[in-house]
């Protein structure tokens, strides 16, 4: 019975009904997709991390993230680190920015990695076309498809000018998006150090790999010792460090969690209005309830399957909406990205938010007198 009167108190008035859905849509809608914005921000800045063959990350001092990192290591760090027991090899790695012109004229910027794909350490990933034979070619790179018009080439064959030498596109990637919109471009290490003019010793990060059974706190804590002037990290540690360069010391973060919460407070003010309107017109009947003897709790009970219909109701229309979002942005430069426990989570911030509404409600319910059902 309780559901049955929660359901036609809500039917009762449908356009008051159909407000009330669109409200909690509304905020379910800009929450899902402020959080697949911050999920897919996140995983392209820490997607390069997460993919390296790597258990620790020797980075120069300070350095912000994946893509600034500093001034090189030289081959001394290497071989300091290649000493450390507990260490089974040490791959260096060369990240920087760098001028990408284009063949008709005009310039952008990409994030050159160079990393020999023999070594094991970091290659690019999700090829269509073109192997990772084919970017070992002395002026081979591949970069990402969804950039091809941003950086002025059509695909396979094309050539540019990057930095100090030219190069031609033998590889292409799916989905590797970069978060600074300055897109991936991947070589081999010494092709990268050729481009960017830096010496043959010279690194951006070494990738640290352990030997079977090594303890990666010991080894990370030698490995400080010896490299005094060098960052010692594990990936969960950098990946860290990157997320707080990208997304919080830039405000990007901040602002796509600030309007999740907005959106939140939106659903719920628009809901808690208007349940309690709802009351407030059905008082009489409620009334009549209580003078029939039923206790506070049930009449508490109708008020919360009522919040807790409309949340379902309004999160199965949201959520609907919010893939269809997720789909159309699937190709863009910044995919959401829709996990199952983001899903479950906003299934509860729904329920919390229309339970939260219905306190007003209840409020104004408690304080009937049954007495008010003789008086009219």
């Amino acid at each position: 019975m309780v559901f049955t009167l929660a359901l036609r108190n809500l039917l009762h008035d449908r356009v008051r009904l159909a407000v009330t859905l669109i409200g909690i849509l509304f905020s379910i809608v800009l929450v899902a997709v402020q959080l697949g914005l911050y999920l897919g921000s996140s995983e392209m800045i820490t997607a390069n991390i997460a993919r390296s063959n790597a258990d620790l990350f020797i980075t120069t001092y300070g350095a912000k993230s994946f893509e600034d990192g500093g001034i090189l290591l030289s081959d001394r760090e290497r071989h300091q680190a290649l000493a450390t027991p507990g260490v089974e090899a040490v791959v260096p790695l060369v990240v920087a920015f760098a001028e990408w012109r284009k063949p008709s004229g005009g310039s952008s910027r990409v994030v050159l990695i160079g990393a020999d794909a023999d070594d094991h350490g970091l290659v690019p990933w999700s090829l269509t076309q073109g192997t990772l034979d084919d970017i070992k070619a002395p002026d081979a790179i591949a970069v990402d498809r969804t950039y091809l018009n941003e950086l002025g080439v059509k695909g396979i064959g094309d050539t540019a000018q990057v930095a100090e030498g030219r190069v031609k596109i033998r590889a292409l990637t799916e989905g590797i998006r970069s978060f600074t919109q300055s897109p991936y471009a991947y070589t081999t290490l010494n092709r990268a150090r050729q481009l960017l003019g830096v010496g043959d010793d010279k690194s951006t990060f070494l990738l640290v790999k352990l030997a079977p059974g090594a303890n990666v706190a010991k080894v990370q804590k030698d490995l400080a010792k010896r490299l005094d002037s060098a960052d010692v990290l594990t990936k969960q540690q950098f990946e860290n460090r990157s997320l707080t360069q990208w997304l919080f010391r830039t405000g990007a973060g901040l602002a796509l969690i600030g309007g999740a919460i907005l959106g939140s407070l939106v659903g719920t003010v628009i809901v808690a209005q208007t349940l309690y309107s709802s009351t407030k017109d059905h008082i009489h009947e409620f009334a009549t309830l209580r003078a029939l003897g039923s206790s506070k709790a049930y009449i508490h009970k109708v008020i919360l399957a009522q919040a807790g219909l409309s949340a379902v109701m309004g999160y199965i229309l949201g959520m609907t909406i919010a893939m269809i979002i997720l789909y159309a942005s699937k190709n863009s430069s910044l995919p959401l990205v829709m996990t199952p426990g983001l899903a479950f989570w906003l299934f509860a911030l729904t329920l919390f938010m229309c339970a939260i509404s219905a306190l007003s409600a209840i409020v104004k319910v408690t304080k009937i007198d049954p007495a008010t059902v003789f008086a009219r």
